[in-house]
């Protein structure tokens, strides 16, 4: 019994003590298991909305079939054909490396000279190739946020030259003597009313020209043939109806046809790419021709500030070399801007004109009633 009772006792003490299974163990290792308390914090702002978006389930919407001409494809970055070297420094040297120095400007005479050394038989043996010209075009229109259209002009030349494709001109007129001029102009037929019938019977073909020039006289025949010209048929704005028959015939039969083309992209850049002569020519020709071609292409200019030609470069197949040319100097820019302050003049002229009209008109009505 006392063995029992003394087992109880020390088993007692033992868990007292801090005795357990042979072990000494003290009040603060108990603490630290099995008497502090755990505490959990409020989470902060935001984490379980955040934890709750990701239970969310997000739903795929489904496209439908999308074509494969509007299905949007990832393009490059585009690069444009305007050239600014403005902010480039002027060459110092001889040789230069070009990317990083202005373009340089050629008298044209001297880009002639440099074209035909280009040419020359020990090179690219090429001395009777045609001369182009590169014009690039401002194709802002006058109002804003408005463009030119592409559009095609014949400008006739001083000096032609073959261009190496051969260009019918039909002539409609009643005098004998017209008709005669026309046909040492260059025009393939002329004729009057018995040519408009031979039309109209099938004897002669439109298809067979490339263009129909008429006198005003012979206007009101024409217009029983209206329907099979179509788009040929003579009118003013083309420049195929008027008084000077062999003036109209030389110009659109040996006279320079040009096309300005539009950019994609930047509708704001145009350019023309045409010949306006052949190296062996005389340079003085060359300069003439050019002449007239530059003040053509400046007459479609809108009506607004800025330049309309912005560069000039002549080209020589199959050469790649480019020389810019002053152009300015063949150009009425200046005319242009007088004209402008001029009518500008004249429509404060009216205005003022028109206010003292209707000051001596309410004048006189006062004087009517008193």
């Amino acid at each position: 019994m006392a063995v029992a009772v003394g087992g109880r006792i020390t088993s007692c003490l033992y868990n007292c003590c801090g005795l357990r299974n042979g072990k000494f163990v003290t009040p603060l290792s108990m603490a630290r298991n099995e008497v502090l308390q755990v505490r959990n914090y409020a989470a902060r702002k935001g984490t379980r909305e955040k934890a709750r978006k990701k239970k969310v389930k997000v739903e795929v919407k489904k496209v439908g079939f999308i074509p494969f001409k509007l299905r949007q494809k990832k393009t490059a970055p585009r690069i444009t054909r305007r050239i600014d070297d403005s902010m480039k420094p002027d060459p110092q040297d001889n040789v230069w490396i070009s990317k990083y120095y202005k373009w340089p400007v050629y008298d044209f005479a001297a880009a002639v000279q440099c074209h035909r050394e280009t040419n020359h038989p020990t090179v690219y043996n090429n001395p009777d190739g045609e001369l182009y010209v590169n014009i690039e075009l401002d194709m802002r229109a006058a109002k804003a946020n408005r463009y030119l259209d592409a559009f095609t002009r014949i400008v006739s030349i001083p000096h032609p030259f073959d261009t190496g494709s051969a260009r019918s001109v039909l002539v409609f007129c009643k005098s004998r003597e017209l008709q005669k001029s026309a046909l040492e102009a260059g025009a393939t037929v002329a004729g009057d009313t018995e040519l408009i019938k031979n039309v109209q019977s099938g004897e002669l073909s439109l298809h067979d020209f490339h263009f129909v020039v008429a006198h005003p006289d012979i206007l009101p025949e024409l217009v029983s043939v209206r329907g099979l010209m179509k788009r040929k048929f003579p009118n003013q704005k083309s420049g195929t109806l008027g008084t000077d028959i062999p003036g109209m015939v030389s110009r659109f039969h040996s006279g320079i046809e040009y096309s300005a083309k539009v950019d994609q992209y930047l509708k704001d850049l145009g350019w023309i790419f045409t010949s306006f002569g052949k190296i062996d020519m005389d340079t003085s020709h060359l300069e003439e021709n050019f002449s007239s071609l530059l003040k053509d292409v400046n007459s479609v200019r809108p009506n607004r500030e800025g330049p309309f030609i912005t560069k000039c470069c002549l080209v020589t197949l199959p050469s790649l070399e480019r020389l810019k040319v002053d152009y300015k100097q063949y150009i009425d820019e200046v005319d242009n801007g007088n004209e402008k302050e001029k009518v500008e003049e004249d429509d404060d002229e009216n205005d003022d004109a028109v206010e003292v009209e209707t000051e001596r008109s309410e004048m006189n009505k006062t004087s009517v009633v008193g």
